[in-house]
């Protein structure tokens, strides 16, 4: 079998870039089943779980030492890894992580990377999302110990004339904290037109040439006319070039922050010389994303950039990103499939979409080249594992397995079932109703997982935005905008 899969091709002038292209290849064949085999890979979930319990209880190896402004994020991956692997927490665990993570909040709004350290949005999300799935409301649970008129204050004072916000004070432009500040603001009901005024105006500008989005752009300004020398300078909506390359991790936050922020896109035009709405080109998205997919000799595994390595956390960054793409009018079921010479000799795999993404390899890719022997998931072989691979594998191969889609009927049941308050202003309750049931609208399309190695390696399904899962979402986002979930009815198809 791998002798006939064929190298990526090369030229007469070696470059470190095409030497290591060259060597990841050779170990990635090297994790190829012997053909006179007749096993099916296995995902081997006790050892990732004994490896996620061993750095949960026991701490984190002393390597894990430069990560100390990243303590909610080594507890978000954790905790939803065990999540995605069906294993839950008892009430003593739940407890110890609701105490630490509400030591992270700053006093002025916010958690920071750990206790006493400065507000950031990336800790924020990772602090909220871990919350989500240990806390609770009540006492001592963790939800309504949030301070979420001082995170809206905190979130305000990053915002930018451009419509982007800054990480955290005295700090970048980041397009990965946006889609953090978006992900909390919608799960804790604090977003607004008055937040996201502009925001998707600079998400549309982050789109490079290639397709994928960088994580900046650069902003210009009219000077103020000679009649109103007083009056601020106004965005020009053109040029606001991106300022990099095309990414994974930066085209997933940008794709989810402007599904986010549909509901808000009217109002998210900046005051400019232009009154045109902002808007992605969806054609060359759609080509990026598919064309980050690696060949056969790469196992199927994604990468993150052009002519780079493929990553097993590009499964979720670049593969996961496949599951947000109906939500901006992109339909997989209308692009057509790519001909082939022969009839697919596995009906199971005979689903249109694969003519984007490619399931079964991305899923051959984690559990091949993923997975370390000692448990916990990795980059690469022949790396080790770590926290932040061992969740973003673990989303990819859940993105694989299942097909999650933003439902019309569910979305109906939700709107029939939705409850207006008198404590919010009525110029934000459309759109906050709006938001509302376009997270919660997300559904698993039943009959349609693809499960490489059989049904003991299925994992839970992961809601596409918040790479949190469907139930822990519903919960978190219920209680806050004081609504009753309606009962998630199975159906037999897409509707």
């Amino acid at each position: 079998m791998a002798s006939t899969m064929r190298p990526s091709p090369i030229d007469a002038f070696p470059t470190p870039t095409s030497s290591l292209q060259t060597e990841t290849e050779k170990i990635l064949l090297e994790h190829l089943p012997d053909p006179a085999s007749t096993s099916t890979p296995t995902l081997n979930k006790n050892a990732h779980m004994q490896y996620l319990i061993r750095n949960l209880t026991q701490g984190f190896p002393t390597r894990y030492s430069s990560q100390d402004a990243s303590q909610p994020w080594l507890m978000f991956w954790t905790l939803q890894a065990f999540s995605v692997l069906q294993v839950g927490l008892d009430p003593g665990t739940r407890k110890k992580a609701v105490d630490t993570i509400m030591a992270w909040q700053h006093p002025e709004g916010g958690f920071g990377g750990g206790p006493h350290q400065a507000a950031h949005l990336l800790p924020t999300y990772a602090s909220v999302c871990a919350l989500a799935i240990a806390g609770k409301p009540g006492e001592g649970g963790g939800w309504d110990q949030i301070d979420r008129k001082k995170m809206y204050k905190f979130f305000m004072s990053l915002k930018q004339p451009d419509g982007s916000f800054l990480v955290a004070h005295h700090s970048e432009v980041d397009v990965r904290g946006i889609y953090c500040l978006l992900v909390v603001a919608t799960l804790l009901d604090i977003l607004t037109p008055e937040l996201v005024e502009g925001t998707a105006g600079f998400v549309a500008s982050l789109q490079t040439y290639e397709g994928g989005f960088s994580s900046a752009s650069q902003p210009y300004y009219a000077p103020p006319s000679a009649s109103t020398p007083s009056s601020p300078p106004q965005l020009l909506q053109t040029p606001r070039p991106p300022l990099g390359e095309a990414h994974g991790g930066y085209t997933f936050c940008a794709l989810a922050s402007w599904v986010m922020l549909l509901p808000f896109l009217p109002s998210s035009t900046p005051t400019s010389t232009s009154t045109s709405a902002p808007s992605l080109n969806k054609n060359n998205l759609l080509r990026w994303l598919v064309q980050m997919q690696g060949t056969p000799v790469e196992l199927g595994g994604f990468k993150g950039r052009t002519n780079k390595l493929v990553d097993g956390c590009y499964s979720w960054w670049v593969g996961g990103a496949f599951a947000l793409l109906e939500a901006i009018g992109i339909n997989p079921a209308a692009v057509p499939a790519a001909p082939s010479g022969k009839q697919d000799d596995d009906k199971n795999w005979a689903d249109i979409d694969d003519s984007l993404m490619n399931r079964k390899a991305l899923q051959e890719y984690i559990l091949l080249a993923g997975q370390h022997p000692a448990g916990g998931l990795r980059d690469k072989p022949p790396k080790h594992a770590d926290a932040y691979h061992t969740l973003s594998c673990l989303a990819g191969l859940s993105s694989a397995q299942h097909k999650v889609f933003p439902s019309t009927a569910r979305r109906q049941q939700l709107l029939d079932a939705w409850k207006s308050t008198s404590d919010h202003d009525p110029h934000e309750e459309e759109p906050r109703k709006l938001a509302y049931l376009a997270a919660l609208c997300y559904t698993e399309e039943e009959g349609t997982e693809t499960i490489v190695g059989g049904t003991n390696n299925r994992v839970n399904a992961t809601h596409p935005l918040f790479n949190l899962t469907v139930t822990h979402t519903e919960g978190m986002m219920a209680h806050f905008y004081g609504q009753e979930i309606p009962p998630r009815p199975r159906t037999a198809g897409k509707s």
